[in-house]
């Protein structure tokens, strides 16, 4: 007897096409302003875009990098990608072109797929730098193949899905680059299937989704798909990130569920436009990818309401190693609201010293993951996956205490802690107090050299629009309750944080540009 199939697990694609299958005429996906597409379209669009990929020379495990704003396509191109099966790398849209360069290099990338509304100058510049580099565009653009027409001219065939190895990798994810290149890593068939399972089980949704997707589809806004594909829901696309049309669709569209980063929320709460909009609509907003101020938090939650969930991942376990629910958000409780939760129970969390060994509750430790969830290793790099995966354990590089209930606090990075006068500080916890003033919109703190202290601590400060605020004010607020040796010592006002490509605080742009202000 055969029994070679009979306990093979069911992976995202195969899970992906018995979806498709279903309920073909259901409504699904819509770009805004466009036309509603159902299941059974974008099934057969899906086989549509594997046959013209073929048709191209793209085949089996070949290196397909994608570089578009949001659009259906994109979701056409993932899907194939799944199904033929190839590796995917998706490419910020606001990365800078060393970064795209760097990742088309060291991916090795075979193929890039752009959108040319917007990328046709990027993608001829990477051309130059990469002359084996075969361009494919969705649309008509000069000196590449236009996938969407090719793609009308296949007739849809039925999909099947490849039967794939459990640790063969689906795309190469690169992680943020806020402490040098962007690092390489393979998410693998087992790392996106525990994803999933994670997302459907433990993320808060409404019994219904109508999804409005505006961050990136190429990173965490595709994480939203399958799961409303399966929860008989819908998803309207915003091509990019803007708070008017943002709130505009909520409106119109009557969205009950979306997927931010903290940066998003704030431009939501500081438009002036914000209280036009009636978004009564939202059930779940899932929130994550950086640190989000606890006051705006509390902010977020009395304006809008209490749909906030979050979680809490990176690169290496991806999207949900905690999540914190909607009614364990305590307005009353800012170090509560400074949580990234539990861990769900779908992986194995402790936090650990520098032994290895476990801390009590209250004292800081790295928070270190076991798990299906976790990646195999960063792709070529063994000395790096060694280092991370050490003692058997991903250690993420976060440093956070546990309260008696078991939520964890992330007091900061590792590779962020300040040493000042032989003392160790945490620029979260910094952070966070100086967040709480009426008048700071955003804070971002960091150590710059200095002759007597080793690192001076040096607070750089967005105001809200029209209101002010003096330096001695905010270095006082952390001197009262941190004690003065953790008070910045400069307070500098700026417009604007600088952010990655995937929207955390770019902390080495700062230190690059402040690091030398400290006498």
């Amino acid at each position: 007897m055969n029994t070679e199939d009979l306990h093979r697990p069911l992976y995202v694609p195969d899970i992906l096409v018995n979806a498709l299958n279903q309920t073909p005429k259901r409504p699904f996906l819509q770009l805004a302003g466009g036309p509603m597409l159902t299941v059974g379209q974008v099934r057969d669009a899906t086989s549509q875009y594997i046959q013209a990929l073929r048709s191209l020379g793209v085949t089996q495990g070949m290196v397909v990098a994608i570089l578009s704003t949001n659009r259906p396509e994109v979701l056409y191109v993932g899907h194939a990608m799944q199904l033929l099966p190839a590796i995917s790398v998706p490419m910020h849209p606001m990365g800078s072109l060393a970064d795209h360069l760097h990742i088309v290099t060291d991916a090795k990338a075979n193929v890039l797929i752009f959108d040319p509304s917007r990328f046709t100058e990027r993608a001829a510049q990477l051309k130059e730098k990469v002359p084996a580099l075969k361009l494919i565009s969705f649309g008509p653009s000069a000196g590449s193949e236009d996938i969407c027409q090719l793609g009308e001219g296949f007739t849809a065939a039925p999909l099947v899905a490849p039967t794939v190895d459990g640790h063969s990798p689906v795309r190469y994810g690169y992680s943020g680059g806020t402490t040098g290149k962007p690092k390489a890593l393979a998410t693998t068939h087992r790392t996106a299937l525990s994803i999933l399972q994670i997302e459907l089980s433990e993320w808060e949704w409404p019994a219904t989704p109508r999804v409005l997707s505006c961050a990136p589809l190429s990173h965490s806004g595709a994480a939203m798909i399958i799961p409303t594909l399966l929860k008989q829901g819908t998803v309207l696309i915003q091509p990019s990130f803007d708070p008017v049309a943002v709130m505009q669709a909520i409106q119109e569209y009557k969205i009950n569920c979306m997927l931010m980063v903290p940066t998003m929320i704030y431009a939501l709460l500081d438009h002036p436009r914000f209280a036009e909009f009636d978004l009564a609509s939202l059930e779940s907003v899932f929130y994550g990818a950086s640190a989000i101020s606890p006051a705006r938090l509390k902010e977020a939650i009395e304006r809008i309401g209490p749909v906030f969930s979050q979680w809490y991942g990176q690169a290496e376990a991806p999207m949900s190693i905690t999540v914190m629910r909607k009614s364990e958000h305590d307005v009353n409780d800012l170090r509560r609201l400074a949580s990234c939760g539990r861990p769900v129970p779908w992986v194995r969390v402790e936090l650990l010293d520098s032994n290895m060994k476990p801390v009590p509750d209250g004292e800081p430790g790295e928070i270190c993951v076991q798990g299906p969830l976790v990646m195999d290793g960063y792709r070529d790099n063994p000395e790096l996956t060694a280092e991370t995966l050490r003692g058997g354990w991903l250690h993420t590089g976060d440093v956070a205490v546990r309260d008696p209930d078991g939520f964890l606090r992330i007091v900061d990075r590792t590779k962020d802690m300040i040493v000042s006068g032989g003392f160790n500080i945490y620029p979260r916890e910094l952070e966070d107090i100086i967040g709480e003033h009426p008048a700071v919109a955003q804070v971002a703190v960091i150590g710059v050299p200095h002759p007597k202290w080793g690192e001076a601590v040096t607070a750089l400060v967005v105001l809200r629009a029209g209101q002010a605020a003096k330096a001695e004010e905010l270095m006082a607020m952390v001197a009262e309750r941190k004690g003065r040796f953790q008070a910045p010592k400069v307070v500098e006002f700026i417009d604007a944080i600088p952010q990655t490509a995937v929207g955390k605080p770019d902390k080495k742009a700062l230190r690059a540009r402040f690091g030398q202000r400290a006498g």
